[in-house]
């Protein structure tokens, strides 16, 4: 029987072998970022605005509604409170709910930042700051999405009036999907062609002003709307994706964001000394925050389903006792653990990715561009990796109110926006063939490729596995890794020099290529994480929880991709076998943890909303209220009573005579 006002999982709670509240700080990255996150939690989830239980049984205009006052509200909090850019980034986080405001801060100001020369910066960031403008950033086409150097729109230079006319010539050329551009954005940084005295110099960005300042209405001859219905309840359809079109639109020459070139008032296009590869700088920054919101998500759901596990009873009752627990079942351990561990891994790769983005910045700006192919390779593939995993959960998940639909409704777009996830695969592919080709050449590979200077030792290497414990030791899990990421990339460099022409030979390849490349990814989050273990965090428990979740990682990658590490000979048959002997050792021992291990991701009741995730375990009769609450059952007798169910049970149905 579950009673209200009782912690049903308390007794899950008090098995914890570890201290949750420095687990916290762990998974926040350090105390001050944890007791930010968690004022800023607090303040959300108290605060009526923002209530979101209703979210998906309002309609498309009701929800965009309901948004637009939620982020006017938001906007309102940050200023009454005079929050930090680290704090009012937390609320808009909280909040949860997609909106404009996810692309203006998002891509439309570090765009400009990253694009736009000081004086652009100066004029139109003040105003960006102060939401006196709300943009957008407009570079996917109906027609092309992650080849951007296929987009259509044009920008050409009409030195008679010293102005751009941005046009859009074909169907397949206007904007389709931005966020924030079908409704609300005034401003978009817009990608298009740039012509000048009949040269066509590739894509560029401007900054065109789509809506008037003062009614809102679109500006002559721009075309511009919202996309329509998404997948879901809710979820994404709070987020206005846009299409838009012009019609020969003038802007001024200085709203071309002219840090890495500029055209003159004759109309010479002239590339600035600033190296185009900073540009590279702000798309780091961008996977580096899609990676930390794959973890997000995941520890989510991880979170929803964990919980749910621990307070689901099924089968297993002997002589009428109580039934067994889902999350003791070894099939429910295999499907979750891995998870959970993959959600700590995903954190500390993004962590990492910070730290990659701030060196990378630094280095540039001092003009070394050489850790940049490997930092956008790594960046790539590891977006494309982290994005991929997803969570689902039977029975009862399907509900709305389980926060699981909707949670992979919002998420699902992260595997195709900034950058498809094969295509990301195949940058990080032709980078490997590129470092495999440079081996025997004296340049040393640089950052997660220097494993590969050690290329002959790896490609004779056997594993040193002789017990299931040894599977335990980093150094063995690190070799087999390494050894199996590098095999593979030196097959396909082999198989890719047997083609006369390269690109044949790639587009013959792309499925070992994606996988090659898959491999080297996935050794960057096990280095990662094992990295993070040398590190000082956490007392005793704490490390030893993170340890064991590390090897999960580990070795449930061993057994999912086992075909690679025994086709590659990186290991042998037995040693799988005690792979999976040590894999089980670990659901064990995680088991006890396993609550308190999500406990840590301190995620409010109101940031979960999932009757199934409660921090309670309350889940049955919440999932009662939640089922009284539908349109449904405004009425015992549904409307259409009359009308067709009863003629059909009285047998009264008028049938026509043939």
């Amino acid at each position: 029987v579950i009673m209200e006002g009782i912690d049903h999982l308390a007794d899950e709670r008090n098995k914890a072998e570890f201290d949750v509240d420095e687990m916290k700080i762990v998974w926040a990255g350090s105390r001050h970022a944890f007791e930010v996150s968690d004022r800023i939690a607090r303040l959300v989830a108290t605060d009526p605005v923002f209530e979101k239980s209703d979210r998906a049984r309002l309609s498309r205009k009701e929800l965009f509604k309901s948004t637009l006052k939620k982020c006017a509200h938001a906007w309102k909090r940050i200023i009454e409170l005079r929050l930090t850019e680290e704090e009012a980034g937390r609320l808009r986080f909280f909040v949860d709910q997609p909106a404009f405001v996810d692309l203006h801060w998002g891509m439309f100001v570090p765009a400009i930042k990253g694009q736009g020369t000081e004086e652009q910066q100066q004029k139109w960031l003040s105003l960006a700051n102060k939401m006196q403008i709300i943009g957008c950033y407009a570079q996917t086409e109906l027609g092309h999405g992650s080849n951007v150097q296929g987009l259509e729109t044009t920008a050409t230079f009409d030195p008679k009036t010293d102005e751009f006319v941005i046009h859009s010539p074909t169907q397949t050329s206007s904007k389709w999907w931005p966020g924030g551009l079908g409704k609300v954005s005034t401003h978009a940084v817009v990608y298009a062609r740039l012509i000048t005295d009949g040269k066509d110099y590739g894509v560029h960005g401007f900054i065109v002003q789509l809506r008037s300042l003062e009614d809102h209405s679109p500006l002559p001859n721009i075309i511009v709307g919202d996309i329509g219905t998404k997948m879901g309840n809710g979820a994404y359809n709070s987020m206005d994706n846009g299409f838009l079109m012009f019609d020969q639109v003038r802007i001024p020459r200085d709203q071309m964001l002219m840090r890495l070139a500029r055209v003159t008032r004759e109309g010479k296009y002239v590339p600035s000394d600033v190296p185009k590869q900073l540009m590279y700088g702000t798309m780091v920054y961008v996977r580096q925050t899609i990676v930390a919101d794959a973890s997000n998500a995941l520890s989510r759901a991880v979170c929803i389903a964990t919980r749910y596990s621990a307070v689901r009873r099924q089968f297993g009752a002997r002589n009428g006792g109580i039934e067994t627990q889902v999350i003791d079942y070894k099939t429910q351990q295999n499907r979750l653990f891995p998870l959970l561990a993959s959600a700590y891994a995903f954190r500390f790769v993004g962590e990492w990715l910070k730290w990659l983005y701030t060196d990378v910045t630094a280095r540039l700006q001092a003009s070394d561009f050489s850790t940049l192919p490997e930092a956008h390779a790594c960046t790539a593939g590891l977006k494309s990796l982290t994005t991929t995993a997803t969570a689902l959960c039977g029975g009862h998940g399907y509900l709305w109110c389980s926060g699981l639909p909707e949670l992979f409704a919002v998420y699902v777009p992260a595997c195709t926006y900034e950058g498809d996830n094969i295509v990301l695969q195949l940058q990080v592919a032709r980078f490997l063939m590129k470092t495999v080709s440079q081996l025997g050449s004296g340049k040393a590979p640089v950052g997660t490729t220097a494993y590969m200077a050690r290329a002959q030792h790896l490609l004779q290497c056997r594993s040193g596995v002789q017990k299931a414990e040894d599977w335990l030791n980093p150094a063995a899990v690190v070799e087999a890794f390494e050894a199996r990421a590098l095999r593979m990339a030196v097959a396909c460099a082999k198989n890719l020099s047997k083609f006369e022409n390269q690109e044949q030979g790639f587009s013959e390849l792309l499925a070992e290529l994606v996988e090659a490349a898959i491999a080297h990814c996935q050794l960057i989050v096990v280095s990662k994480f094992i990295a993070k273990l040398e590190q000082d965090i956490g007392g005793k428990g704490v490390k030893k929880q993170l340890n064991n979740l590390c090897y999960i990682y580990a070795l449930h990658i061993l057994h999912k991709h086992l075909g690679d590490f025994l086709s590659t000979n990186s290991i042998t048959p037995k040693q799988a076998s005690l792979a999976n002997d040590q894999l089980r050792s670990l659901y064990s021992q995680v088991r006890p943890n396993a609550v308190a291990l999500v406990d840590a991701f301190n995620y409010t009741d109101h940031y979960l909303n999932s009757v199934l995730g409660r921090y309670d375990g309350n889940v049955y009769p919440k999932l009662f209220e939640e089922a009284w609450k539908d349109p449904l059952n405004d009425s015992v007798v549904p409307d259409g009573y009359q009308e067709y169910i009863r003629p059909l049970i009285k047998q009264q149905l008028r049938t026509a005579r043939l």
